[in-house]
């Protein structure tokens, strides 16, 4: 059967999250006087990436909630367990406002996305919340292309465990082997869509390569034809 939709990744995918993550954090630290606590903001992006991967693990396992993640990384980041929940919400709410002057989407984002508009229904299911996503679209422009934002705060469940991809699927209506599901990450989105029974996409911007068993893409550009199943790379498409 062919595909009847596409289910998006948001962060790194469509929406340039490393290289806003980056500016932001780099005039953050400027504006709260942190600057000179680090050799470079390469190696403060690595702190805040480490510790943002830990307490989003702990969150997606249940440990935590959405707003308590956020208040657990500010505090390992500026080394102090004395934060108060304000004053961690305060810092957060500082940062974002840096992060959010930068964001931007990929150059392919929103060709691909009205062209696949007149054939294919389209939706998102991201490892967030509704209230950053939501909001981060309408910001960006490209909210009225989806007809659903499912987020795993609110699902209570995250990516790649297949009853997230499973609950978008349902909020389609659509059988998963009707769903083609794109992202950025080759195990936590085109691995779990698979296992999921989704058609899985792997969108390798970097070309990374090496993962032979998923079907990948470099740029969004290709993804059209993949859908179509007019051609993988010279070959007929694993998709569609």
């Amino acid at each position: 059967m062919p595909i009847r939709a596409v289910l998006w990744d948001i962060d790194d995918t469509l929406f340039d999250y490393s290289r806003a993550d980056r500016v932001g954090m780099r005039d953050h630290l400027v504006a709260e006087g942190l600057d000179g606590g680090f050799e470079s903001v390469d190696q403060a992006l690595r702190r805040w990436r480490e510790i943002t991967d830990l307490h989003w693990a702990r969150f997606s396992a249940g440990e935590t909630g959405f707003q308590g993640q956020r208040r657990d990384r500010v505090r390992a980041f500026v080394g102090t367990d004395d934060l108060g929940d304000a004053e961690a919400d305060d810092w957060f709410d500082r940062y974002i406002v840096h992060y959010e002057a930068a964001w931007t989407l990929f150059p392919d984002s929103v060709a691909v996305l009205d062209r696949l508009a007149p054939d294919y229904r389209q939706a998102v299911l991201s490892n967030s919340s509704i209230h950053v996503q939501d909001r981060k679209l309408s910001a960006l422009g490209v909210r009225d292309h989806f007809e659903a934002v499912l987020c795993a705060a609110e699902l209570g469940v995250s990516k790649p465990d297949a009853a997230a991809f499973h609950a978008a699927c349902d909020t389609l209506a659509l059988d998963p082997h009707e769903v083609a599901y794109v992202g950025n990450e080759p195990d936590i989105d085109a691995g779990g869509a698979v296992a999921a029974g989704l058609a899985g996409v792997w969108l390798d911007r970097a070309g990374v390569g090496g993962r032979p068993e998923l079907v990948r893409i470099t740029d969004l550009g290709q993804l059209p034809a993949l859908l179509r199943g007019d051609t993988r790379f010279g070959a007929v498409s694993a998709i569609g």
